[in-house]
C-alpha cells in the first residue's frame, strides 16, 4: 500500500472517531438545531418533501437538501433524532477533509495534506459546525468540493464539462441558495484570469457551468412556487437578496466589519495560539523599500507562486472579502475558507518545526497543560471540593446545576473518554525530545483531537443536557399526550412567532401559534412573562395553570408554563 493511501485510511479512521461516535449524546439545547430538524420531521409526518410546513405555519427558510438528507437518514433508523439530524453535517465534514487530503497530497505532498486534514478536524469552528444540525457545514463542504473540481477543470484548460463540480454546485444551491454556485465559480475564474487565460473564454465557460448548476435547483424552486406562491417568492427574496443588501424586514446577524476577522481568529482555536506564540520566534527585517517596490515584489511573488498555493490563497481572500460586504455576518459564513487556512497552517507548522522548534513545543506544552487542568478541575468537582457558593448572580442556579451534573453522573466507560487527553499529553512529552519532526506535529494535533473527543463524549453532553428543554417537553407529553398545543409570544415579529423550537421538536411538531388558529379551548405553552399579556390580548379566554417547569427555556430564557384555556361562555 502506498504512503498516500496509508495516511488516507488513518485520516478516514480519525474522521469516524471524531465525528460519528458522540453526535447523538447531546440533546438539542439551542433554538437553531431543532428548527432545522423539525423540517425533516414535518417531511416524514406529512409526506411533503417540496415545501413542508412546521409549527403549523412556518416555511423552511432554506432550500431542502439538508432536510432531505436528515429525512433519509431518519427513515433508515426509524425516527428523527439528534444523531440523524447531525449526520449530514458530520458526513459533509468527513468528505471535505478526505477530499482536501487527496487534493493536496497529489499537489503539495502527503505530509502537508495529512497535517492539513488534522488541522481542519481539530479547530473549534469547523468541529462545532460538523457536529451540529445546521446547514452551514453541508453548504461549506459542497462549495469546497466544487472549488477542487473546478480547479481540476482549470488544469485541463476548461476542456469538457466538470460534471462532478456541477453536481456539487447544484447541491450547494439546494442547501442555501445561489451563493453556493456563484462564489466557487468566482474564485476559480479569478485564479484562471490571473494565470493568463483569456477573460471571455473564462466568462462564457463559467456562465455555462452556472446555468447547468441551476438546472436541478430550478426544478425544486418551480415546484415550491406552485405550492407556496407569492409567500414563497417573498421568502426567497428576503433570504437571498435583501439579506445581502441589508434590507431585510427584520434584523438578522448585523455585525461590523471587524467581526469577520475576530471570528476567524477565535474559530481557529487552538491554532490561533500557535500563530501568536510563533511571532516571538520569527526574525524580522527592517522595512527600507518604498510602497511601489512592495507592490512590484508582491506581483512577482504571485506570478511565481505554485498554482495550488495561489488557488488556496484566492479561495481565502475572495470568499472572505465577499462576506465582508453584507451587513449580515456570521462566523459560519466563513467556513469555506477554513480548509485553505488549514493548508497554509500545515505548511507553517512544518516550517516552524524545522526552523523554530521551540514555538511548536511551547504551544504543545500549553495545550497539554489545558488538558491536565480540565481533568484536575473535573476531579475537584467530582470529589466535592468546589462549593456551590463559588457561583453568584442570576445564572448561579444554572451553573450549580451544571456542576452537580458533572459530580453525580455515572461514569463507567466514560472514564476512558475523560482520560484520552491525558494519554495524548503523555505521548506528546515522549515525542517532544525526539529529533524526528513530523511525529511532534502529529502529537500536538493529537492533543487537540482527544480534547475535542473528551468534550463531545463526556463534558458537553453532561453539562448541556441540563440546559435542554427536552425534560420539559417530556413532562408536557405526559400531561397532553396527543393533539395540538398552542404558543403565545409578545417579543417577536409576527413573521417569527414559532419560537419554542426545542420543545416543539421533542413534542413531534405539535405546537402552533395561538393567534393563527384562535381555538375555543386547548393547551397553551407560554413563557411566565407572557401570561399576563395573553390575558389582556384575549380577555374572553379563561386559563388555569397545569404545569410550571420552574426552569428557563434554552430557546428564549423564559420560564416555561403549560396552561389549559377555554373560551368563556356568554
Amino acid at each position: 500500500m502506498s504512503k498516500e493511501k496509508k495516511y488516507g485510511w488513518v485520516l478516514f479512521a480519525l474522521c469516524i472517531l471524531s465525528l460519528f461516535l458522540f453526535i447523538g449524546e447531546t440533546s438539542f439545547h439551542t433554538r437553531g438545531e431543532p428548527r432545522e430538524a423539525v423540517v425533516a420531521l414535518s417531511m416524514l409526518q406529512d409526506g411533503n418533501w417540496i415545501l413542508p410546513v412546521n409549527n403549523g405555519t412556518e416555511l423552511a427558510f432554506k432550500p431542502p437538501l439538508f432536510h432531505w438528507l436528515i429525512a433519509v437518514f431518519s427513515t433508515v433508523t426509524g425516527a428523527v433524532t439528534e444523531y440523524t439530524s447531525r449526520m449530514p453535517s458530520a458526513v459533509a465534514l468527513a468528505v471535505m477533509v478526505l477530499a482536501g487530503y487527496v487534493f493536496y497530497a497529489r499537489r503539495r505532498g502527503t505530509e502537508v495534506a495529512f497535517l492539513m486534514g488534522l488541522i481542519t478536524l481539530t479547530n473549534f469552528e469547523v468541529h462545532r459546525a460538523g457536529t451540529n444540525c445546521r446547514v452551514d457545514m453541508l453548504l461549506s463542504a459542497l462549495m469546497v468540493l466544487a472549488l477542487y473540481q473546478l480547479y481540476k477543470w482549470g488544469e485541463k484548460r476548461l476542456q469538457g464539462i466538470p460534471w462532478l463540480g456541477v453536481l456539487c454546485l447544484s447541491g450547494a444551491f439546494l442547501t442555501k441558495g445561489p451563493v453556493g454556485v456563484l462564489l466557487p465559480c468566482l474564485v476559480v475564474a479569478v485564479f484562471l484570469w490571473i494565470r493568463g487565460l483569456n477573460f471571455w473564454r473564462i466568462f462564457f465557460s463559467f456562465f455555462g457551468v452556472v446555468l447547468l448548476s441551476c438546472a436541478l435547483p430550478a426544478c425544486w424552486y418551480l415546484a415550491a412556487y406552485r405550492q407556496g406562491g407569492d409567500r414563497f417568492l417573498q421568502l426567497v427574496l428576503e433570504e437571498n437578496v435583501l439579506r445581502f443588501l441589508g434590507k431585510m424586514s427584520y434584523e438578522s446577524h448585523i455585525n461590523p466589519l471587524h467581526y469577520n476577522f475576530l471570528t476567524v481568529l477565535s474559530g481557529y482555536v487552538p491554532y490561533t495560539l500557535l500563530a501568536l506564540i510563533s511571532l516571538f520566534f520569527l526574525k524580522y527585517k527592517r522595512i527600507q523599500s518604498k510602497p511601489q517596490e512592495w507592490w512590484i515584489r508582491f506581483k512577482t511573488y504571485i506570478r511565481h507562486m505554485d498554482d495550488a498555493r495561489l488557488f488556496s490563497l484566492l479561495s481565502i481572500v475572495v470568499i472572505f472579502v465577499f462576506y465582508c460586504i453584507p451587513k449580515s455576518k456570521r462566523s459560519v459564513y466563513l467556513l469555506p475558507i477554513y480548509p485553505f487556512i488549514a493548508y497554509f497552517l500545515a505548511e507553517y507548522m512544518i516550517y516552524l518545526i524545522r526552523n523554530h522548534r521551540k514555538a511548536i513545543t511551547l504551544f504543545g506544552t500549553l495545550v497539554g497543560s489545558l488538558s491536565v487542568l480540565l481533568f484536575v478541575a473535573f476531579i475537584a468537582v467530582r470529589c466535592g471540593i468546589v462549593p456551590d457558593t463559588i457561583f453568584s448572580g442570576k445564572h448561579a442556579a444554572e451553573n450549580i446545576a451544571y456542576m452537580h451534573a458533572l459530580k453525580d453522573i455515572s461514569m463507567d466507560w466514560k472514564w476512558l473518554v475523560v482520560l484520552l487527553p491525558l494519554a495524548a499529553v503523555y505521548v506528546f512529552f515522549k515525542m517532544k525530545s525526539t529529533k524526528r519532526e513530523t511525529p511532534v506535529l502529529y502529537a500536538v494535533a493529537g492533543m487537540a483531537f482527544t480534547l475535542f473527543m473528551a468534550l463531545d463524549g463526556f463534558y458537553q453532553p453532561t453539562v448541556l443536557n441540563v440546559k435542554s428543554d427536552k425534560p420539559v417537553a417530556e413532562k408536557i407529553a405526559e400531561l397532553v399526550p396527543e393533539g395540538r398545543l398552542y404558543s403565545y409570544r409578545t417579543d417577536v415579529y409576527l413573521a417569527n412567532r414559532t419560537h419554542p423550537f426545542t420543545i416543539n421538536f421533542y413534542l413531534g411538531d405539535r405546537i402552533v401559534p395561538f393567534d393563527v388558529f384562535l381555538p375555543d379551548e386547548g393547551y397553551l405553552v407560554v413563557g411566565a412573562s407572557d401570561v399576563e399579556a395573553f390575558g389582556e390580548a384575549y380577555p374572553d379566554y379563561e386559563t388555569h395553570l397545569v404545569y410550571d417547569s420552574k426552569r428557563r427555556s434554552c430557546d428564549d430564557h423564559k420560564v416555561v408554563r403549560l396552561y389549559q384555556f377555554k373560551l368563556r361562555k356568554e
